[in-house]
């Protein structure tokens, strides 16, 4: 990229950053106090996210604080040069900072046998970081409300952007030619995903997906729909944010 590109907009103070096309995304959240980034992506997204980040008027350093999803590499490959430029804190959930730290998902990680073989493979480790703090299910940071929702991995977090009502899913959802789950052997446990579908709100302006295009507007109501029939349940019955 030659030229400052700026995120695209999900909502007010909600960009999409796509880091490797729609295969792979991270997005920015204005706060009062900085900029909060949602997940680093691949060795090669620090700069785009610089260029994403300039585009928007804001230098890297304005980065306050990073947001892990979970701790795959397609996540956190780009992670420890972006502490390294920014300064800024990394959050993670509890039950996947140990992997952010050892610099590879546990060797027992992947449910399916082809996963387990592919995490030997050295594309697929990082440079190990310390979270600078753990998060955990409903708590608050900035704008931002967390949603554990396990399964892809043991400490998978979606994300609700409180102030628009954008979801962002990680994840929990992937939107490649239509909305579905991830693949089982990628999964950590893929049983425990739908309690985790039980945990994601129905009742939102926009969604972001880590792997795949935006819904937005009324693109909206195939997300509610998936949703249900994941849920199996009448779509008055979902869950509600405090």
């Amino acid at each position: 990229m030659s030229a400052a590109t700026a995120p695209v907009m999900l909502a007010a103070g909600v960009g999409r950053i796509p880091t490797h096309g729609d295969r792979a995304n991270s997005f920015l959240v204005t706060d009062e106090d900085g900029l909060t980034l949602v997940d680093a992506g691949w060795k090669s997204a620090p700069e785009v996210i610089r260029q994403a980040v300039e585009g928007q008027g804001r230098r890297l350093t304005d980065v306050r604080r990073i947001i892990i999803t979970h701790a795959h590499p397609d996540h956190v490959r780009g992670l420890a040069e972006l502490v390294a430029r920014t300064g800024a804190e990394v959050l993670v959930h509890h039950d996947d900072a140990a992997w952010l730290g050892a610099g590879r998902v546990a060797p027992d990680g992947r449910s399916g046998a082809i996963g387990r073989a592919i995490d030997h493979l050295p594309l697929l480790h990082w440079r190990p970081v310390t979270a600078t703090r753990t998060i955990s299910d409903g708590v608050r940071v900035g704008s931002l409300r967390v949603l554990h929702t396990p399964g892809h991995s043991p400490g998978h977090i979606a994300l609700v952007h409180e102030p628009s009502r954008t979801l962002l899913v990680g994840d929990a959802i992937f939107n490649r030619s239509g909305l579905a789950t991830g693949p089982d052997a990628l999964a950590a446990d893929p049983a425990t995903r739908d309690a985790s579908y039980r945990r994601l709100p129905r009742d939102v302006t926009a969604v972001g997906f880590a792997h795949g295009a935006p819904l937005a507007g009324d693109e909206v109501a195939r997300y509610a729909a998936w949703l249900d029939g994941q849920r199996r349940v009448q779509p008055n019955d979902h869950h509600r944010l405090p």
